[in-house]
């Protein structure tokens, strides 16, 4: 069975947890400052629902059954599916959102390239992430006992920007936040976002134009 389909409940608690809340505001924070006006937006790798939500996306995909009953119960509309295979028409939105998911899926690039094919014309795409570059993903990393994150796959900056310029996206905006030593339990105490790209942050947002 898929990782999320046994975690689901874990993954979706750990956003009420004191750590995983102030967080979750933060990421919210720093996406709604990047994120273009748009009519039509999908989350690939919608997960429970709760960035698509906040953030008046209509449309998610994932490839975890019981992660989608969350979302659908959360008022989306959602399709078991692969960001490797979009089961949509060329052209179907104007909006593409993906937070943290990259990490998770097995080729990337095929899902940032899906992504341009079912964009409109000057849509847009914006990427949540941790980076390899990051103080955050080595701490990621060492959680090798962790059923969640030992799954993941971190890529750098640089990665992540060739990897777009492939799929034929322009970057036109980075924001850096989360700016304190890794951990998990106690709630966050920075809150500032900056503009660019900080490696000694701990979560990127990431904004580029279909080209």
């Amino acid at each position: 069975m898929e990782i999320f389909d046994i975690y689901y409940r874990r993954y979706d608690e750990w956003y009420e947890k004191p750590f995983g809340k102030s967080a979750y505001e933060l990421e919210l924070s720093c996406l709604r400052k990047i994120i273009p006006e748009f009519n039509k937006g999908i989350e690939i790798g919608v997960g429970t629902g709760r960035f698509a939500t906040k953030l008046n996306v209509k449309f998610g995909i994932d490839i975890s059954f019981n992660m989608l009953k969350f979302s659908k119960e959360r008022g989306l509309i959602v399709v078991k599916a692969k960001g490797e295979k979009l089961p949509f028409k060329d052209s179907s939105f104007d909006f593409v959102l993906i937070v943290v998911s990259l990490c998770f899926v097995k080729d990337p690039f095929l899902v940032l390239k899906e992504a341009h094919r079912i964009l409109t014309d000057n849509g847009k795409i914006v990427l949540g992430l941790i980076l390899s570059d990051s103080p955050w993903a080595e701490y990621y990393k060492k959680k090798k006992d962790h059923p969640i994150y030992k799954q993941a796959m971190f890529y750098s900056f640089y990665e992540v920007q060739t990897m777009l310029e492939l799929s034929r996206f322009k970057i036109d905006k980075v924001l850096t936040t989360l700016f304190e030593e890794p951990q998990e339990e106690k709630p966050i105490s920075s809150f500032e976002i900056k503009e660019g790209f900080h490696r000694d942050g701990g979560f990127f947002c990431i904004r580029a134009l279909k080209l």
